[in-house]
């Protein structure tokens, strides 16, 4: 991040004013937050959409099954989220409110790209008013409506892209590399799942850790959420041959 000097401090006070270079330095720290949140990805396939996150556990003493980083939004919506923990849990619960309100308005399922650009428009008004401070995380929002499948990215600037793939999050790049050179859009469910914990495993390489992997689907035939079973995703980190006898989860504390 570029170093603050006293002439840009001023402009660092509140959210609402643009320093001279048309900058927002607090939505630049959110964008900060997520970058070191827990990596995490979603790519799509020709049977569906995976979502897999490193979970990041803390220390050997927490139960793996309190810490959640893939939500059901609806029956036919997943997300993930990257950055501060409470800030993507309320970005969730948001979504969920939006995603029921359409079911009771209109009786019928919402759709991916309108749920991605309500949450956006939710994310930008807090970059716009004094007294309030951009959240500090960000989604990947998955799903299968009629339009196809979607996949969407929400920033904390309240920017909002598609993908085929991506991934967030801390090692961005090195998954964003892996995803460019291998990915395509022919692959199968399995095919994805695996180049994703492949990618997954490799980011963490230089660190000397292993990652503490859930994965969530949504199947084209079904256009159903579920989160495989740790029985399930054991399976399929042995079938990608990244695991290494001994390697231990690693070990962090702080952003999601």
């Amino acid at each position: 991040m570029q170093q603050m000097t006293p002439q840009m401090m001023g402009y660092d006070r509140a959210i609402t004013v643009f320093s001279p270079d048309g900058r927002l330095f607090q939505v630049h720290y959110a964008q900060e937050a997520v970058r070191r949140g827990a990596t995490v990805m979603g790519l799509k396939s020709k049977d569906g959409i995976a979502l897999i996150v490193d979970k990041r556990i803390s220390t050997k003493l927490l139960e793996a099954e309190s810490i959640e980083k893939i939500f059901k939004i609806d029956d036919h919506i997943g997300a993930v989220a990257s950055g501060l923990v409470a800030d993507g849990r309320a970005l969730v619960d948001r979504a969920r409110v939006e995603a029921q309100i359409n079911h009771i308005t209109y009786g019928e399922p919402i759709s991916i790209e309108i749920l991605a650009k309500k949450i956006s428009d939710h994310i930008q008004t807090f970059t716009q008013y004094g007294g309030v401070r951009p959240y500090g995380s960000a989604l990947l929002i998955a799903g299968i409506d009629e339009t196809g499948q979607r996949l969407f990215e929400t920033d904390p600037s309240g920017a909002l892209y598609e993908y085929k793939a991506v991934s967030i999050g801390a090692n961005r790049n090195t998954v964003m590399e892996m995803l460019e050179n291998r990915y395509d859009p022919g692959m199968s469910m399995d095919e994805v799942i695996l180049l994703g914990i492949e990618a997954l495993y490799k980011s963490m390489e230089s660190k000397g850790e292993a990652p503490t992997i859930e994965i969530g689907v949504i199947d084209v035939a079904t256009r159903k959420f579920r989160k495989l079973s740790e029985a399930e995703v054991k399976a399929y980190i042995e079938k990608a041959g990244v695991a290494k006898p001994g390697a231990e989860p690693a070990r962090r504390s702080g952003e999601e």
